[in-house]
């Protein structure tokens, strides 16, 4: 544990040397892909489970013992917008692994006017392709990459972006030690809704989970933004040093009674923070979640706020076909 809070201590005292300032585009990029991890406090890259929507996550998680799954997941986000993702993954030899899903955002319909009356509906979606591929690099290291294409329409306004996430996953079973390394969103976009080019939401995450010794309970911290320092308050003033450096954590915490039920709560600072309001939404920033195992089926859920006006509550199915025997 020392050599992991030194490590800690490194990665954030250099992050000022790698700050960033600018606009990005496909921000929903940013928002869970996973059940688990929503319920974990929004993102989590080092909880090493048979989950397959985790690969969105750190496609380090990709392995062989997923051959022949498929996944579908749903996210209620706010009013009419949906949000969700297929996945589907086939081992590639007993140290290799492939994949393939699609990521979409649809907004809903909106009224387009002139000055003086209706001329239609006009929509607006975000789809992003996914190609995953992983390797085991020894028999505690696995290494994986997603490569991404976006395609966002507008209201007639097109753009499209190419992206890259790239995983490490380390797991020791005798110390039930889990650590995971991600840079996510690396890459740009090519075609812009109208003139200017703009960054893609990038981000370089780094975490650890530790299962207790005598206890089915996991705990989880993982470190976010580590490409930035500087964060605001409602208020445009620039945060003090403490509430900075808590703003780049999430905690996790699952309960894990058996290898087919888990229950997990998790809180993300920064949502905190940024949803907080002077009276109501006392939860902000905290998430709940659970899931079952029946046989090859796994169903799981989560609740979490990532708008100041609503709950969002996610969903997932997923099935592995090798266990179904198809």
């Amino acid at each position: 544990m020392r050599k992991i809070i030194s490590l800690y201590i490194l990665l954030l005292g250099i992050l000022p040397l790698t700050a960033q300032e600018g606009n990005s585009t496909f921000d929903f990029l940013t928002l869970p892909n996973s059940v688990r991890a929503s319920a974990l406090g929004g993102t989590n890259i080092s909880v090493v489970e048979n989950d397959l929507s985790l690969i969105y996550h750190n496609p380090g998680f990709l392995g062989p013992e997923m051959n022949m799954s498929f996944s579908v997941d749903y996210l209620s986000y706010i009013a009419d917008i949906a949000m969700g993702n297929l996945t589907f993954a086939k081992s590639l030899g007993e140290r290799s692994s492939w994949g393939i899903g699609v990521t979409y955002a649809d907004y809903g319909k909106m009224i387009e006017t002139s000055q003086s009356q209706i001329i239609g509906d006009l929509s607006a979606r975000d789809i992003c392709g996914n190609l995953f591929f992983s390797r085991d690099l020894t028999d505690n290291i696995r290494g994986g990459v997603a490569a991404k294409f976006i395609y966002s329409d507008y209201a007639h306004n097109t753009s499209i972006g190419l992206g890259v996430d790239l995983g490490l996953s380390y797991y020791n079973p005798d110390k039930n030690l889990s650590i995971g390394l991600v840079g996510k969103n690396l890459g740009r976009q090519i075609k812009a809704y109208e003139t200017e080019l703009a960054n893609m939401p990038w981000d370089i995450q780094f975490g650890f989970s530790q299962k207790l010794s005598h206890a089915p309970i996991r705990y989880s911290v993982t470190t976010v933004y580590l490409n930035e320092w500087k964060f605001y308050n409602l208020q445009g003033e620039k945060d003090s040093f403490p509430t900075t450096f808590g703003k780049h954590l999430v905690f996790g915490v699952d309960f894990l009674p058996s290898d087919n039920l888990w229950i997990a709560l998790g809180y993300n600072v920064k949502r905190g923070a940024d949803l907080s309001l002077t009276e109501g939404n006392r939860m902000a920033g905290f998430s709940v979640g659970a899931g079952l195992k029946v046989k090859a089926f796994s169903f799981g859920c989560a609740v979490a706020q990532y708008h100041p006006s609503a709950t969002s509550l996610m969903i997932n199915v997923s099935v592995s076909l090798s266990e179904q025997k198809l």
